[in-house]
């Protein structure tokens, strides 16, 4: 009797376990609400990094990739633009020769795209680039299997480049979404999409780099670089990890001028495509926080000069005045090392935590000014339209001083032709030789030097002093170009 009820406790405790881990396998993929409250949307629970099993079994990715292809479509826009009409049109000869029948005045035209987005809620929710909607009359997404519905743009971010599309359907296919910020170097990646119209291809890579930055392709930029074949069409398309999980929405390419794939293309992270997301459907706009300065890199000659320990953190060049910087009381010249304990890797880094948090959060900087340490608590404002959570321009730095440049006195004319406030003061460069190591370090004609080594300029004799004093040290400049502030170090040679 005991053999056989030792086999029936067995078999019972195995059903248990097989129900309990279908249970939890089927969590896994469960509907999670975003900040809207009203989009499920699927997100992945699985731990660690997203690396391939599917090829184990003899049949490549393709389980994988079976459940994602339903759910990536391509997106057909129209826009109407006006064409500029060539000046001989108004020419009373020509008007004359063809009978006066000549169009006067601008001429419209009809310009069309087609891009690719992405199924995340089964009610027709749909994410793609903002590049792919905008300024469109009219929006169409289409299914791989020829379906058509027509599109409605939700709401769409310029400076992340990510759209919402809505269409009027239900159950759709939907992909799951994963955690962008387990990405590692060398993990496998997909890329689906329509390129060139040719309708919907699936392509294969791996992650080349994460925190992809300076390209100056976004306001906001953190890109999945990948070697997955992305062509013109697979804007607004998925990146996939090995687990079939949507990790990035492909935006851009570097084509070295060919306009097709070379290897290196670029996803925003779904980490960062989801918060833009949860924004829009909340607000119908993106909030973001802001403190109203200009920050640039730490370059190695200005962490020397500003007499900070490391190349880390974010130097502010600039603080509008009644920002929340400004009444936190943020310095031109402090470098920013940490924000709520985490350290700032760089002007970027800075730009991007800010742009992630809600306007009113109380936000702890641990700034270094003049080789000391202190702790600053800004209350973060809204970012108007159009403006980024922290930024500015970088500084140049190459060799040698300032010899090459010459300077004028700031007039009140001179002031207002520069379009600057006119509380703004120091020198205007009128000549910067071509070669020089002012020109070199980017100091442009037109510039206003506002400090030289950290000293407040107000005339040409303020400026030969302290230009006089740094002899062939390495000089510092404060320089205003278009009412923005930024640090140049022009070095000896």
């Amino acid at each position: 009797m005991r053999r056989p009820l030792d086999v029936v406790i067995g078999v019972c405790i195995l059903v248990a376990g097989s129900a309990l881990g279908i249970g939890l396998g089927t969590w896994a993929g469960h509907p999670v609400f975003g900040a809207s409250g009203t989009v499920p949307v699927y997100v992945s629970s699985s731990e660690g990094t997203a690396q391939a099993t599917a090829s184990s079994n003899g049949m490549g990715f393709s389980p994988v990739l079976k459940n994602a292809l339903p759910a990536v479509v391509s997106i057909a826009s129209s826009r109407v633009v006006k064409v500029p009409q060539s000046p001989m049109f108004n020419d009373p000869f020509f008007q004359q020769f063809f009978g006066g029948q000549m169009p006067r005045g601008p001429q419209q035209q009809r310009e069309r795209g087609l891009g690719s987005g992405v199924i995340i809620s089964p009610d027709g929710y749909i994410l793609t680039n903002n590049h792919v909607v905008e300024k469109a009359t009219e929006t169409k997404v289409i299914f791989a299997d020829k379906r058509q519905y027509p599109g409605k743009v939700i709401g769409t971010d310029p400076q992340t480049d990510i759209a919402v599309v809505k269409i009027e359907s239900s159950g759709l296919p939907t992909i799951t979404l994963g955690d962008s910020s387990k990405l590692q170097v060398g993990d496998y990646a997909f890329a689906i999409g329509n390129p060139f119209g040719v309708g919907e291809t699936a392509t294969m890579g791996i992650i080349s780099a994460t925190g992809r930055n300076g390209l100056d392709i976004e306001d906001y930029e953190d890109f999945i670089q990948t070697d997955a074949a992305i062509n013109p069409g697979n804007s607004g398309g998925a990146l996939l990890n090995a687990r079939g999980e949507l990790i990035g929405v492909n935006t851009a390419i570097l084509s070295g001028g060919s306009g097709g794939n070379q290897g290196v293309g670029f996803a925003i992270p779904i980490n960062m495509a989801k918060y833009v997301m949860d924004q829009i459907l909340k607000h119908g706009k993106v909030v973001r926080g802001y403190i109203g300065v200009g920050i640039q890199e730490v370059t190695p000659e200005l962490a020397k000069s500003f007499n900070v320990p490391s190349e880390k953190g974010a130097l502010v060049a600039s603080v509008e005045p009644n920002s929340p910087g400004a009444k936190a009381g943020l310095q031109r010249g402090d470098v920013i090392e940490e924000m709520n304990g985490q350290q700032i890797t760089g002007n970027n880094d800075l730009r991007l935590k800010i742009g992630t948090m809600a306007p009113g959060a109380t936000v702890h900087f641990k700034v270094n000014r003049s080789g000391q340490t202190r702790d600053v608590a800004v209350t973060l404002g809204e970012a108007p339209a159009g403006k980024n959570a922290a930024n500015g321009p970088s500084g140049g730095a190459e060799n040698s001083p300032m010899s090459g440049v010459q300077v004028d006195e700031l007039s009140a004319d001179i002031r207002e032709q520069l379009g600057l406030k006119p509380d703004v003061k120091g020198v205007v460069v009128s000549q910067v030789a071509d070669g020089s190591p002012a020109s070199d370090a980017g100091l442009q004609r037109g510039d206003v030097i506002e400090q030289v080594n950290r000293q407040p300029v107000s005339s040409v004799g303020d400026y030969e002093r302290l230009i006089g004093q740094a002899g062939n040290q390495s000089i510092v400049l404060l320089v205003n170009r278009g009412g923005n502030t930024t640090f140049v170090v022009v070095q000896p040679q």
